[in-house]
């Protein structure tokens, strides 16, 4: 969302039937105390909430965790949507178990990033850090 004053405020989701949340509880937790604003909007999420809270909570990213294999569907449909609502401008990353093979396609689809299995906390924190935007100093 540009150059915006305060925090990046970030939106963590699970989109789907996907039932296993603890990845994204722990991911949104690093988020925040990493200083950033983390909405996060609990399990069963359709894409259309998903950006629907993005979009109200003048979100600069949404993060996507998946586990049910519905990832190449899910985050096509929030990147389809986010283009629909005029809201490009806000970054979609995604983590959780997504085959190696699946990556590249969901990156030319406009997901900025994937973290899988193993990623670090700090990565993603310093991932999210210098691809959303800089916080203004206060």
């Amino acid at each position: 969302m540009g150059v915006a004053a305060g925090p990046i405020r970030v939106v963590v989701a699970k989109p789907g039937l996907d039932g296993h949340d603890r990845g994204a509880k722990v991911i949104a937790r690093a988020l925040r105390d990493a200083g950033m604003e983390v909405i996060y909007t609990g399990l069963h999420q359709t894409p259309e909430q998903i950006v629907d809270t993005a979009i109200q909570e003048d979100a600069d990213a949404i993060g996507l965790s998946i586990l049910s294999g519905a990832h190449n569907t899910l985050f096509a449909a929030v990147i389809d949507l986010l283009k629909q609502r005029d809201a490009e401008d806000i970054l979609v990353f995604g983590g959780g178990i997504i085959p190696e093979d699946d990556i590249a396609p969901l990156k030319e689809k406009g997901v900025a990033a994937i973290f899988t299995p193993g990623a670090t906390m700090a990565s993603i924190v310093e991932w999210v850090r210098e691809n959303v935007r800089q916080p203004t100093e206060a």
